[in-house]
């Protein structure tokens, strides 16, 4: 879980704190996602760190909404009796006709309350809101479609969750913001009914975008082409698909995550949104430059124990001059790019080899696919590299007491006498068990399904099985990374921090939070054009490549181009000394102050400001404007540490990095430099007025 802040002395802070001025004393907010409380997908991340800024600004009078699932709410939520008078006698009345609503705090940063709503238990009256929402939306949701009517269920008790709030004496003004398809019916409901409510709608990525990006479509370049009615039927989600565009066409403020998914949007749901969201995270900041830079060198040392046992027996490399690459994510093989990963690593592969370079490449997968259990040889490696640890240790030890044995009689050490005959039988028996007949495996686990597996058969096409003369080694760990597991106990956190490059091509990505989390922890990262994290950087950075951020061109370039491009960032990246990796990451760390939330969160404080403007106008005036419009980093004081673009007062490389007198670097200095180079944004206006009591929801 992120830490507390502090202050950064690498940080490049160019926003201006920024102050508004909107009463909200007597305004409540609801945010309903089917991801509260519930880890399956980004949207949890999304909902779980801005919790603490939300709760800052609404206090008391923030809940959020979501499904009763017993399993996490055994480890996440402490229940306890409603707080608030209305919420009360809502779910006691709602309790009383049926239904199992629940009440707590949920035990994340910032400990907001949570009203969790059981649907199982409320499955009675499924066929019955069917009947309705047929009736008065034209809409059939099919009763093999589980996921869908999970999302009447749930739609139908979060509109009577509202509406029972709307009816207690002196209601507050409610703003309501929904998540995803699956929250949106709610919304549509509430419309329907004419609550006072005002209505927010956050669409993170369309559902018929994923599914036609996801059938290797030009899917970007052919926006306005699309028949939608037609590819959604085709894909037998238009059900799914009406339910989404009702909710973004109902709602009094639709948003998108980024100007990307704006576009999309725009054509797909038939809306143009009417403010971008952009994720944040919550940003852990180090008082000294050098903490994070430890951190990494600490986690890289646990990530080079797990490659000793993965390799062993083939460990014919300088683990000191490996880097570690990394994609992880969701296991969607051409949305995420991992088909593009593949296709420059056997080019990166070849441009090593012929090059001669002594630079070798760990490429790590880690997307959690179908599986039976770990691979026994890969258990094996971490049981062998074990072993000779412990065999190492016993022999230092026997070793140790000789040589003290010879201190203590005032006699130098004969070196020949330390190591006796059991001593050599003990290590030459070790030296045989590093041997094996077989190459490094590429899976860590057993896959169900590998003849027909995308990763495994692309690495089968393009032949990197780890072999002595590769450069580039691959490993793929179809499962997500824990602290608790056998074979590389590592939580995602400290993995990242120990890998030197993320990389994520990513033809179909919304926003990208894996690309976000390498920024924070000042771990350089390769994104696209084609994500909303790629375009966002884009247009807030000067030279985005000197903070180590690469931007990979995949909307006006073929597939060929594109791979040829990222294939040259990677060889770029490998040609970069130790020295000029540790300027870069200082620079990626200085980004991290863009990504969070304490500045991304002005977005969604806009939409909600905006949303309850246009329900009730008459208490509520707002005038929009972006809060970090004009805001742009400048490019780096020095110049880019790239090899190919260095000039001679840039690092250059030295294998005694630390002992380097003939060059000063002073991140400190520089770090100065760029804040005083640094454009600031345009002065937000909000105005308030409180004049008129009253509501208008049809606004």
């Amino acid at each position: 879980m992120p830490l507390a802040r502090s202050l950064s002395v690498t940080s490049l802070s160019g926003l201006e704190d920024w102050e508004e001025d909107f009463d909200l004393e007597d305004a409540v907010l609801f945010e309903i996602a089917w991801e509260v409380a519930n880890k399956v997908g980004g949207i949890y991340t999304v909902i779980q760190t801005k919790a603490r800024l939300t709760c800052e600004e609404w206090g008391d009078n923030y809940f959020l909404v979501g499904p009763y699932m017993e399993s996490s709410v055994r480890t996440q939520v402490e229940l306890i009796e409603p707080c608030n008078p209305a919420l009360r006698r809502t779910i006691d009345k709602m309790n009383a006709s049926g239904c199992k609503v629940y009440f707590g705090r949920w035990l994340i940063e910032g400990s907001p309350y949570v009203v969790l709503i059981d649907v199982g238990f409320t499955a009675w009256s499924l066929d019955r809101w069917k009947s309705e929402l047929w009736e008065n939306f034209s809409i059939g949701v099919p009763w093999f479609d589980r996921e869908a009517n999970d999302a009447v269920l749930f739609g139908f008790l979060t509109a009577w969750l509202l509406g029972e709030v709307t009816q207690c004496d002196s209601p507050p003004h409610i703003v309501a913001h929904f998540h995803e398809w699956l929250a949106g019916l709610g919304l549509v409901l509430c419309r329907q009914r004419q609550l006072p409510v005002a209505t927010i709608f956050t669409t993170h990525a369309t559902l018929l975008g994923r599914y036609l990006c996801a059938g290797n479509v030009d899917f970007y370049n052919n926006l306005a082409e699309f028949n939608v009615d037609k590819e959604a039927g085709d894909r037998q989600i238009y059900h799914r698909y009406c339910l989404e565009r009702a909710a973004a066409r109902c709602a009094h403020v639709f948003t998108t995550v980024s100007k990307i998914t704006a576009i999309e949007a725009e054509h797909l749901l038939k809306r143009k949104p009417d403010v971008v969201t952009p994720n944040g995270l919550n940003v852990k900041k180090f008082s000294a430059m050098h903490e994070f830079q430890n951190l990494h060198a600490q986690s890289k040392a646990r990530i080079q124990e797990f490659i000793r046992g993965h390799f062993y027996g083939n460990l014919d490399f300088n683990l000191d001059k490996s880097v570690f690459f990394f994609i992880a994510g969701r296991y969607e093989f051409s949305n995420k790019g991992a088909d593009l990963f593949l296709e420059a690593l056997a080019r990166l592969n070849y441009l090593l080899r012929v090059n001669h370079s002594e630079v070798t490449v760990i490429a790590f997968f880690i997307m959690p696919a179908r599986t039976n259990n770990f691979n026994v040889e890969t258990l094996k490696g971490q049981a062998v590299r074990k072993q000779l640890w412990d065999t190492a240790q016993t022999v230092k030890e026997r070793f140790g007491k000789k040589l003290y044995e010879s201190l203590l009689i005032g006699q130098l050490p004969d070196v020949s006498k330390m190591l006796d005959k059991e001593d050599f039988t003990i290590i030459k028996r070790a030296i045989f068990a590093t041997q094996r007949q077989c190459q490094p495996p590429i899976c860590t686990h057993n896959m169900l399904e590998d003849s027909s597996d995308p990763i495994l058969t692309c690495i089968r096409r393009i032949g990197l099985f780890n072999s002595s003369s590769d450069r580039v080694k691959v490993i793929f760990h179809p499962e997500f990374l824990s602290s608790t597991s056998p074979l590389l106990p590592m939580d995602y956190e400290e993995f990242v921090r120990g890998c030197h490059l993320g990389v994520f091509p990513s033809y179909y990505e919304p926003w990208g939070y894996t690309p976000a989390e390498c920024t924070v922890m000042g771990i350089p990262s390769v994104s696209t054009n084609l994500s909303g994290f790629g375009c966002f950087m884009e247009e807030h950075i000067a030279d985005p490549s000197a903070y180590g951020i690469y931007i990979l061109d995949r909307r006006y370039r073929g597939v060929d181009e594109s791979c040829n491009q990222l294939t040259s960032f990677l060889f770029q990246f490998c040609q970069q000394s130790r020295r000029q990796r540790i300027i870069q990451r200082n620079r990626t760390e200085r980004l991290s102050d863009l990504l969070d939330w304490r500045y991304l969160g002005r977005y969604y404080i806009s939409a909600r400001h905006m949303a309850l403007a246009k329900a009730f106008p008459d208490t509520y005036c707002y005038e929009l404007q972006d809060p970090t419009s004009g805001f742009r980093y400048p490019r780096p004081a020095s110049v880019p540490p790239s090899p190919a673009h260095s000039l001679h007062s840039s690092p250059h490389h030295s294998e005694a990095e630390d002992d380097d007198e003939e060059e000063r670097y002073d991140e400190d200095l520089e770090a100065e430099k760029d804040r005083l180079n640094i454009r600031q944004p345009y002065s937000s206006t909000y105005r308030l007025q409180n004049t008129v009591s009253g509501t208008n929801p049809g606004k």
